[in-house]
C-alpha cells in the first residue's frame, strides 16, 4: 500500500504571532513525511481547503470558542480531498470527503473525523461554501438566530462574500420585503443587484454606512446580518424598526486592529426599539444540517440560489489567498485548489 504513496507533502505552519495585520514571515511553507495510514485512519490528497476570517483570530495567543493555532505547527479549517490510501473500514481510495485537515498538501487523520461527500450532486469545492459550513452559517444565522419571517425587510453586511450572498438570497427566495447588501467595491454592488437579487446595494467607501442604508432602506429595517461591526452596527441599531433582531456573525472590521476599537454609539436606541442582537457560532446549529443541504440542494438545482467563488491556484498561494480575503479581493468563498 505504500509504495505507491508520495513520500513527503507541504503545509503552511503559523511561526509567530501577528500583530496587527498578518506578515509573510509570520508563515512557513514546510516539507513533512508522508507514511502509510494507522489502523483507523485515513491518508488524503486535499483537492481544495478553505481560508475563513475566523481563522485570523486563531493565530492570537488569547482563550476563544476554538483553540489558537499552535506555533511551528501545521494550520488546519475546511478542505475536501480524495482518499489514497486507507485503513479504516468503510474508506476506500477513491472516495471523496470533507474534513478539517486544510493547509496541507495531505492530510493524515482518523476515518471519523471524514464525511464522504459526492461530486456529482455539487462540485467538490461547493462543499467548502455553499453546501459547507459557509452555506450553513447563513442558513442557520438568518433563520434560526435572526427569526426571520415573510415580509422582513433585510441588511446584510460584506454581502458579496461567502456567507452574505447566500443570506440575501436566502432571505428573497423566503419572502423577504426588502434586501440591501454593503459590499466594498461598486462591482460587487453591480453583482449583489443583478446576479443575486437584492433590491439595493451600495459600496460603504462611498459615504456613511448609515446615510446610506438610511437611502436604502427608506421604511427601516427588521432584520441584520453582521459579517463587520463597527460603524455597520451602528448604522442598522439606527435604521431598525421596533422588535429588531441581528445576528452578530463576524466583525471583520476589527480582526486587525491593535487598538481597542469604538462601538456604536447609538446603543441606548437598543431599549426604546427593544431590539435582540445574538452572536452565533455555526457548530451550534448543527441539527439543521439535514434540513439545510435539503433546502439547498433543491435551490441549487432550480436556479434560484447561485454562489460565486474566488480560487487561487497553487499550495504555495496559500497566504497570499488569506490576505486577499482579509483584504476583501474575494467575491463569495475563498478557496485554494491544489490541482
Amino acid at each position: 500500500m505504500s509504495a505507491a504513496l508520495p513520500t513527503s507533502s507541504r503545509e503552511w505552519h503559523l511561526v509567530a504571532r501577528p500583530h496587527g495585520w498578518p506578515e509573510a514571515e509570520d508563515f512557513a511553507l514546510r516539507e513533512a513525511a508522508v507514511t502509510a495510514p494507522a489502523e483507523g485512519r485515513i491518508l488524503v490528497r486535499n483537492k481544495h481547503f478553505s481560508v475563513d476570517p475566523y481563522m485570523r483570530g486563531r493565530m492570537n495567543d488569547v482563550k476563544s470558542y476554538t483553540p489558537p493555532f499552535k506555533l511551528d505547527h501545521p494550520m488546519d479549517g475546511g478542505a475536501v480531498g480524495e482518499v489514497i490510501a486507507s485503513n479504516a473500514e468503510g474508506f476506500a481510495v477513491g472516495d471523496h470527503v470533507l474534513h478539517g485537515l486544510g493547509w496541507r498538501e495531505i492530510a493524515d487523520m482518523p476515518a471519523k473525523h471524514a464525511v464522504k461527500v459526492d461530486p456529482d450532486v455539487a462540485p467538490l469545492s461547493a462543499y467548502l461554501g455553499v453546501l459547507g459550513m459557509t452555506g450553513l452559517t447563513a442558513y442557520a444565522g438568518l433563520f434560526d438566530v435572526a427569526s426571520f419571517k415573510e415580509g422582513d425587510a433585510v441588511f446584510v453586511s460584506g454581502a458579496a462574500g461567502a456567507v452574505g450572498s447566500q443570506v440575501g438570497q436566502m432571505a428573497k427566495i423566503k419572502g423577504a420585503s426588502r434586501v440591501i447588501g454593503s459590499a466594498g467595491s461598486d462591482e460587487k454592488v453591480k453583482l449583489l443587484t443583478e446576479e443575486y437579487g437584492f433590491d439595493a446595494a451600495f459600496n460603504y467607501k462611498n459615504g456613511p454606512v448609515r446615510d446610506q442604508l438610511k437611502e436604502a432602506a427608506p421604511d427601516g429595517i427588521d432584520v441584520y446580518f453582521d459579517n463587520v461591526g463597527g460603524d455597520h452596527l451602528e448604522a442598522a441599531i439606527s435604521s431598525f424598526n421596533l422588535h429588531g433582531r441581528a445576528t452578530i456573525c463576524g466583525m471583520i472590521a476589527q480582526y486587525n486592529a491593535t487598538e481597542p476599537t469604538p462601538g456604536p454609539s447609538n446603543m441606548a436606541l437598543i431599549i426604546g426599539k427593544r431590539l435582540r442582537l445574538q452572536g452565533m457560532l455555526v457548530g451550534d446549529h448543527t441539527d439543521l444540517q439535514p434540513q439545510f443541504v435539503r433546502d439547498v440542494a433543491g435551490w441549487l438545482a432550480s436556479g434560484e440560489l447561485k454562489y460565486q467563488e474566488t480560487e487561487v491556484r497553487g499550495i504555495e498561494q496559500g497566504y497570499e489567498a488569506f490576505m486577499g480575503l482579509l483584504r476583501g479581493e474575494n467575491t463569495g468563498k475563498m478557496i485554494v485548489s491544489l490541482d
